[in-house]
This record gives C-alpha cells, sequence and structure tokens, in this order.
C-alpha cells in the first residue's frame, strides 16, 4: 500500500453521461475526503451513420485529469486509479488492439428492431433465466446484433466495455469486469461469466469476449504515463459503484441511483430469474462481492436536463425551487413512455403526454419540473414495491444516491410517496465506491460492511421523513391510472 504520512490516496475515473470528472480520494484513520480535480463535458457526436460517444475526446480529457491528480502533493504516490462508466456501450478492437471506429451511443436509434431479433433467436424467457436482464434496445446484446455484417464487426478481435476501452489505453492491458459484464444481456448471471449459449445462439463472434472478466479489486497493471501507479479493476458499472456505497448498516434497505437514470431496487444475494420479474421489467446485475443489484432500470432526470437544454439559462437549482412552490401532482406522466426517449422539444412531448390522457397541460417552468419531479417519485415507488413482492423481501428505509440525493424536492417527494424514510447521500456515490473498493484491494479495508461505514462516516447524509398529509395516496392512485390510460 502507497500512503503518505499514513494517509492513502487513490484516484478515481468517474464518467457519466453528461460529464466526466477525476478525483482524489485521501483515506486517513477511517474517513475519506473527497475532491473533484478535473471536471470535462462529455458530448456525443452525431455522424451520418449515427450517434456516437467521443471516445478519444474523453480520453483526452482523462489523461489531462490524472496528470493534474499526479502533480498535487503525494499524487506520485497514489495507491491507485479506477474507472468506472455507463453500461451497455462498448468499443471494439481488431487484431492489432486499434479501435474501430467511435463508439455507439446507447440513444442512437439502429437498435430499435433489435430485441425483436434477440427474442426471435434466444427466446425471451429463456434469455432472460440465463442472462437476468430485462430486455431494452440499449442492452449491448441488441447492439451488437443490429451490427451483425458491418465491415466493423467482421474486422473486430476484442470487445471493450468503457471502462475497460479507457483502462487498455491507459495500460496495454484490456479486461472487463463482471459488474460492467453483467449489464451486457451476454452475461450469465448464475455462473458469473460471459455466456457462450447466449452469443453462439444471437450470432455474435465469440473471439470479441477472449480473456473472461475480472472481479472488482483485481489488480491490472501499471499507467503507461505514470508508471509508479497501478490501475486496479473497480466496480466498473457506474450503479455498481454507488450502490458500493450506500451508507447503510445492513442489508435491509432500498436504494435508488437518481441521475439521467433512475435505477430503483434491491441489493440481493441470488438472482430473482422469475417470469414475473422479467414481465415487470427487472434485471440481475453484479455488484461488489457478488452481490446482485435488482432493480429496474426507469427514465430519471433525464427528463429535466432535456427540458433546461430547451430552456436555456436557468439553473438546477433555481428550476427545483421553483418547482417547489408550484401546485403539486397537478398532472402526471409516466417516465418511461416511449416519446421520451430522445423527443426534438421534451417540453412539449410533456404537455403532448398530459394532453392525451386528458389531464391539465402544466403552464411554464416551474409546473413542468414539478410534473416531472412528481411523477419521477411515483415511478420509484411502482418500482420499490415490486421488487419487494419479487424478491419477498420488504425494506424500512431508502438511500438515495448520486445526483438526484441533491435534489430535496425529490427526495421529500420520494419518501412522501413511498411511505418510508429517505436517506440521501452521498452525492457522488459512483466515485466513491470506485476509490474505497481500490482502498480494500490495497488492504485497508477487509470488507464491504468496512467500505459502507467509511461512507457513513465521512459524508453528509440527510433524512426526509414521509408526511402524512402530502396527499400522496391520492397522487399514486392517479398515477396508476394514467400508466393504464397511456
Amino acid at each position: 500500500m502507497s500512503t503518505l504520512h499514513g494517509v492513502g490516496v487513490y484516484l478515481a475515473v468517474d464518467l457519466g453521461a453528461e460529464s466526466g470528472r477525476v478525483l482524489r480520494g485521501d483515506l486517513r484513520d477511517g474517513r475519506l475526503t473527497l475532491r473533484e480535480v478535473h471536471r470535462f463535458a462529455n458530448r456525443p457526436v452525431s455522424l451520418p451513420d449515427g450517434l456516437h460517444w467521443d471516445a478519444l475526446r474523453l480520453f483526452a480529457d482523462i489523461g489531462e485529469g490524472l496528470a493534474a491528480a499526479v502533480a498535487e502533493p503525494g499524487g506520485r504516490s497514489a495507491a491507485g486509479v479506477g474507472i468506472d462508466a455507463w453500461g451497455n456501450d462498448f468499443a471494439l478492437l481488431d487484431r492489432d488492439g486499434r479501435l474501430l471506429g467511435n463508439p455507439y451511443h446507447y440513444r442512437d436509434r439502429r437498435t430499435e428492431a433489435s430485441t425483436a431479433v434477440v427474442h426471435r433467436r434466444a427466446g425471451p424467457a429463456e434469455l432472460y433465466r440465463m442472462t437476468g436482464i430485462a430486455p431494452l434496445p440499449i442492452n449491448t446484446a441488441g447492439q451488437l446484433v443490429a451490427m451483425e455484417g458491418s465491415a466493423q464487426l467482421v474486422a473486430a478481435e476484442r470487445l471493450a466495455m468503457m471502462p475497460g476501452l479507457f483502462g487498455y489505453w491507459l495500460t496495454g492491458r484490456l479486461v472487463n469486469d463482471r459488474t460492467i459484464a453483467s449489464t451486457s444481456q451476454l452475461f450469465d448471471v448464475t455462473a458469473r461469466t460471459w455466456s457462450a449459449a447466449v452469443i453462439e445462439r444471437l450470432g455474435i463472434p465469440a473471439r470479441l469476449f477472449a480473456g473472461g472478466v475480472t472481479e472488482p479489486g483485481t489488480y491490472i497493471a501499471p499507467l503507461r504515463e505514470h508508471p509508479g501507479i497501478p490501475l486496479w479493476s473497480v466496480a466498473g458499472h457506474d450503479t455498481a459503484s454507488a450502490v458500493a456505497a450506500v451508507p447503510a448498516a445492513g442489508p435491509a434497505f432500498g436504494y435508488v441511483c437518481a441521475g439521467t437514470w433512475s435505477l430503483v431496487g434491491l441489493e440481493l444475494g441470488a438472482p430473482v430469474l422469475t417470469d414475473a420479474a422479467r414481465l415487470a421489467g427487472f434485471s440481475n446485475e453484479v455488484g461488489v462481492d457478488g452481490t446482485i443489484r435488482f432493480l429496474r432500470n426507469g427514465t430519471g432526470l433525464w427528463l429535466l436536463q432535456r427540458c433546461r437544454a430547451a430552456w436555456g439559462a436557468v439553473t438546477y437549482v433555481d428550476l427545483v425551487a421553483a418547482a417547489a412552490a408550484a401546485p403539486a401532482f397537478a398532472a402526471l406522466v409516466d417516465p418511461d413512455a416511449p416519446g421520451f426517449a430522445d423527443p426534438a422539444d421534451m417540453p412539449a412531448a410533456l404537455a403532448g403526454f398530459c394532453r392525451s390522457t386528458g389531464q391539465p397541460v402544466p403552464a411554464g417552468r416551474a409546473a413542468l419540473a414539478r410534473c416531472v419531479l412528481d411523477s419521477l417519485a411515483c415511478r420509484h415507488r411502482w418500482a420499490l414495491e415490486r421488487a419487494e413482492v419479487l424478491a419477498g423481501r420488504s425494506v424500512p428505509v431508502v438511500h438515495v444516491v448520486g445526483g438526484g440525493a441533491a435534489n430535496p424536492l425529490l427526495c421529500q417527494l420520494t419518501a412522501d410517496l413511498t411511505g418510508r424514510p429517505v436517506l440521501a447521500g452521498p452525492v457522488e456515490a459512483t466515485a466513491v465506491g470506485n476509490l474505497l473498493v481500490q482502498a480494500r484491494a490495497a488492504g485497508e479495508l477487509a470488507s464491504q460492511a468496512d467500505l459502507r461505514a467509511v461512507v457513513a462516516r465521512s459524508l453528509p447524509v440527510r433524512t426526509y421523513e414521509p408526511r402524512a398529509d402530502s396527499g400522496a395516496e391520492d397522487a399514486y392512485a392517479r398515477f396508476l391510472a394514467v400508466l393504464d390510460t397511456a
């Protein structure tokens, strides 16, 4: 373990759908201090063949951030670096390890028909029993099926999920960890490795998956530019890192990872592979120490992000404050309605949904923002209650982590709708989980419980109690009616 005057220094590369960042964590006496060293935009690029991530720009920004972190006091003796990112998307490399085009963005429309092809070849029920993943067009499986016959796929020798790609460029060694592989719908959730049977049935080249998968906490290689610092395989899927950082004292908790997506679920010891879970849209993704993140992936603050983009100069803080003053539950939408996936005008799409379901159209920014947040809280309750029934487990408390934890209205509404205390924080849960998995791998922490205890000691958590007079029960009944109508 590399330390500076008793302080373990760790660096995290945390890549989200809107932005990326390099952060530094200093672990001293069981407490973590966290500081952002470098933040950069993550802007997709629209090309004639579709929507892509700008992987080269992201790698340049990662390098800039790591150089800045290493230049700081103690940076040269950092005990490690870890990389986490969003799931499902990937890069293809040729036999010489060269990138075969910028990775496609999961919102690219080329996959719209791929779910039907995947199900025709593998069978939806059997596919779910093997992979535990809900059928979504964004899944890696569907993306690869959509590329069938392309020159890029024909030339490809290896597949790198997004953390694996950047780790490969930083070290020269390519690995994919279990947590991010498990999002792909190509991973055997029982055997905990790539599913040769699914890959064969879907007609995807098996050579892409040579090398298997690694556990979080596995040593990869030293950085090329900073050879004294090792790269660790962490929980490479950002949600897995975030759930690892939930400051829970025991196993009985629900969680909402609230950001662009709202991922609502439970942490379990084994997957739930029933037809009921499949039909309800739940996935079983692997977490730290082989736990299962039994969750439903739903649209989250993407709705508000796209409204803000349409409105221009308005901050999230001002928008949420205005929404808090607007009438509650005046209109509700289904956040997962197909029309909200990537509309040209999100405010117009929200208004159109309300109109089509016989509700009053929210007038003005505050009312639209309130509609979004009310609806997200209703969807959080819907997903949590179904997770409890499907898993046969009840939870007394809900942890909200990620960017949504800094949204007091969303957190209070989630408490009101679920009827349970909401513990909000940490906001930077993904980076915290990344850093502390490294610290555990380096020998500073012994267990997942130790990791979570560090989070609880180190970072602020705000508690929101459910309000009896919030009108949540009537609103939720209306929300269910809206789902039936839509």
